[in-house]
């Protein structure tokens, strides 16, 4: 095999890395609210930070536009995703049913190490619901949820719950009043897993999933009249 293609391909390779390195933080600064929903992405200040090439930076931009959490705009940029609340409640309903089987299987699944971490997790979590910090809720919501899914062991399950509840971050919601039923609602998932009750588990993840989608009919509500 000649030099040349292998060094070429080792060029390939290495972008190839460089792409997906960059897709997975960019993938995390949507759904931990580093953008807010509608905000413009400056690609060459962000090039800089990763110290990376623009090239493999917009490769992985192209992939997020694909998957809706960024939009293009001719002769404007790149947008972070703004979902609309309806769009947002059809997410949410499917995201309730799909997490209900996750739960339920995650209490098949329990361990005492996984206890201790989601316990860890809501401890930060209540300390969040007492400064009102929504980011700060929200990342440590995405850990209790990611914990909820490692347990089922249904990789395919687990990918398509990471898909929609991406889809879901770039909603312009006021989620304040749902701060402290929410982290309730963490606790009661978290004893039903203990307890070994799927059902339970399941019956609780689809309630709190539901208060979500109540609050979003609360907001099209005005739209509606």
């Amino acid at each position: 095999m000649p030099l040349s293609y292998v060094g070429s391909m080792k060029t390939v390779l290495a972008k190839a890395k460089l792409s997906e390195q960059a897709y997975h933080i960019l993938r995390d600064m949507i759904t931990n609210c580093r953008f807010q929903p509608g905000a413009r992405l400056n690609v060459q200040q962000l090039a800089r930070d990763m110290e990376i090439s623009r090239t493999p930076l917009w490769e992985a931009v192209n992939r997020l536009i694909q998957e809706g959490l960024l939009l293009s705009v001719p002769n404007r940029g790149v947008f972070a995703a703004e979902i609309t609340p309806a769009a947002a409640l059809e997410i949410y309903t499917v995201r309730a049913s799909l997490e209900g089987m996750a739960a339920k299987l995650a209490a098949g699944n329990i361990c005492p190490e996984a206890v201790a971490r989601m316990e860890r997790i809501l401890a930060k979590q209540y300390l969040m619901v007492e400064k009102q910090d929504l980011i700060g809720y929200s990342r440590y919501d995405f850990e209790f949820h990611d914990v909820i899914y490692d347990l089922s062991q249904n990789k395919f399950l687990q990918e398509m719950l990471d898909f929609i509840r991406g889809r879901t971050q770039p909603t312009r919601m006021n989620f304040i009043p749902l701060l402290k039923v929410s982290y309730a609602d963490h606790r009661a998932i978290l004893e039903a897993l203990k307890a070994g009750e799927g059902g339970r588990a399941e019956k609780t993840i689809k309630a709190h999933v539901s208060r979500i989608c109540k609050q979003l009919q609360n907001n099209l509500s005005p739209q509606r009249s």
